[in-house]
C-alpha cells in the first residue's frame, strides 16, 4: 500500500515546492527533481515516510526546518489520506487520494496542493472562445510586486525587476546581413569549400557546399522621457534600457528638454553604478518636455544612422511642449528609417484611456504599436510583443 495512489508525483512535488517557496524556503528545480526521483524509487507507505523523504530532498538549510514543518502540517494535518502505518491495527481504513475532502480552488492557504488551482487561474473566467490561462511563474520576491505601480516600488524591488528583465530577453527580431556563411539550405554554392571537399573524391564535386546570409540581431534604439510627469516611471524604464543594452547592444537615450546618450553608462555590469552614472549624465531631468526637438536632434546627429532598420522604443506619457506639427514631421522621418516604432505609455493601461492629447494624436499615425507600461506586469510583456510583431521573414534569434 502506498500513500499517494493515482497521484501525479511530478505535479505533487511542484505544488509542494511552490508552497515552500511562499514561506521563504529556497527550493530549486534540481531539488524538486530529487524529490520526484525519491518518490519513484521508494513510494512512501506512511506520512512519516513521506515527511522524511520530503525533508531530506527539499530542505538544504537547518534554518528552513521550522518553515518546512509548518507547511507539511498545514498540507497534511487535515487531509484525509492513508497516513497511518500498515502495522497499526487502530488505523482507519485506507482511502484513495482522489476521495479526499474537496478543497476549494480559491483557498490558497490550506488543502492538498495538487488539487488546489493557482490563484492566477482560479479567479479567471474561462470560455471556449478564450485561450487557456497559464500562470506566469516568477520568483517569490517578485510575485507580490507584479501589479504594483512603479511609484510604489522601493530601490531594492526595482533592482529585482531589472534583473528579471535581463533574463526574459531570450528572443529578438533579426535581419539579414551582407555576410554569408556555410549553411545546408543556402542558395549559393561556395566555390572554395566545394573545391576543397572535391579533393577527397578525385576532384569530382560530388557534394556541393552551400552558403546563406548571416542573420544579425536587429538594432534597438530606446528613448526614455525623464521629465517631471515621468518621474515615477523613470527608474523602472532605466532598468528596461539597461537590460536591452546588455542583451541586445541597444542604443539608449534620455530626453526632457535635451537629448542625452546613456549607452556607455548603462552598459556597466553593476546595476547601482549604471543607474547612478546615468542619473549624473542627465542634467535636465524632472523638468519640461520637448519630444519633437529631441527627436529632430537624434535624426540630425551621427547616431541617426542607428535608426535604420532598428526597433525604436519611445517611453513617454505624450506631454510635449513643442507644436504637434513639428512632432508629426519628426515622427514621419523616424518611421521611414525604423523597422518598428513602439510607444510605451504608462497611462495607456488605465480604464477608459484614449489618446486625446495633441501630442499623441500627432504621433500615433507613425506608431506601429502603443503599449501600456505603468506596472511591472505590463512592462514584462513588452519584449514578447516586440518579438512577435518584429519577426518578419527572418524569424527570431537569441541575443
Amino acid at each position: 500500500m502506498t500513500l499517494l495512489p493515482a497521484v501525479d508525483r511530478a505535479a505533487f512535488a511542484v505544488a509542494l515546492a511552490d508552497r515552500l517557496r511562499e514561506r521563504g524556503v529556497a527550493v530549486g528545480l534540481t531539488t524538486t527533481q530529487d524529490f520526484v526521483r525519491a518518490l519513484d524509487a521508494v513510494p512512501p507507505a506512511s506520512r512519516t515516510a513521506l515527511y522524511w523523504t520530503a525533508r531530506i530532498t527539499l530542505v538544504r538549510d537547518h534554518a528552513d526546518l521550522a518553515h518546512f514543518d509548518e507547511v507539511f502540517d498545514t498540507v497534511f494535518g487535515q487531509a484525509m489520506l492513508p497516513v497511518a502505518d500498515r502495522g497499526n491495527p487502530n488505523a482507519p481504513p485506507a482511502r484513495d487520494a482522489r476521495a479526499a475532502t474537496p478543497v476549494s480552488a480559491h483557498d490558497s492557504a490550506g488543502g492538498v496542493p495538487w488539487v488546489t488551482l493557482p490563484p492566477a487561474v482560479a479567479h479567471t473566467e474561462h470560455h471556449e472562445a478564450l485561450e487557456a490561462t497559464v500562470p506566469e511563474r516568477l520568483p517569490s520576491d517578485l510575485a507580490g510586486v507584479v501589479d504594483t505601480p512603479f511609484e510604489q516600488l522601493d530601490a531594492r524591488e526595482a533592482e529585482l525587476l531589472g534583473a528579471w528583465l535581463e533574463t526574459v530577453l531570450r528572443e529578438w527580431p533579426v535581419r539579414r546581413s551582407r555576410r554569408y556563411a556555410v549553411r545546408p539550405g543556402g542558395h549559393r554554392v561556395a566555390i572554395r569549400e566545394t573545391a576543397a571537399r572535391a579533393r577527397r573524391t578525385g576532384w569530382e564535386p560530388v557534394r556541393l557546399v552551400r552558403t546563406g546570409p548571416v542573420d544579425r540581431t536587429r538594432r534597438v534604439v530606446v528613448l526614455c522621457d525623464v521629465s517631471r510627469s515621468m518621474q515615477a516611471q523613470a527608474q523602472a524604464y532605466l532598468h528596461l534600457m539597461r537590460a536591452l543594452t546588455l542583451s541586445t547592444h541597444a542604443e539608449a537615450f534620455a530626453f526632457a528638454t535635451s537629448l542625452t546618450r546613456l549607452t556607455p553608462a548603462l552598459a556597466h555590469r553593476s546595476p547601482r553604478q549604471a543607474l547612478a552614472e546615468a542619473t549624473d549624465r542627465v542634467t535636465d531631468r524632472f523638468g519640461g518636455t520637448r519630444i519633437a526637438h529631441c527627436l529632430t536632434t537624434l535624426l540630425a546627429s551621427h547616431h541617426g544612422g542607428a535608426l535604420r532598420g532598428a526597433v525604436v522604443l519611445i517611453a513617454s506619457d505624450g506631454w510635449d511642449g513643442d507644436p504637434p506639427q513639428r512632432l508629426a514631421t519628426a515622427m514621419a522621418r523616424l518611421r521611414r528609417r525604423a523597422h518598428l516604432v513602439i510607444w510605451l505609455n504608462p497611462r495607456a493601461g488605465l480604464p477608459g484611456f484614449t489618446p486625446r492629447t495633441t501630442t499623441m494624436t500627432a504621433a500615433l499615425p507613425y506608431v506601429d504599436l502603443l503599449l501600456p507600461a505603468g506596472s511591472f506586469a505590463e512592462l514584462s510583456r513588452v519584449p514578447g510583443e516586440i518579438a512577435r510583431r518584429g519577426t518578419g521573414r527572418r524569424g527570431l534569434r537569441s541575443p
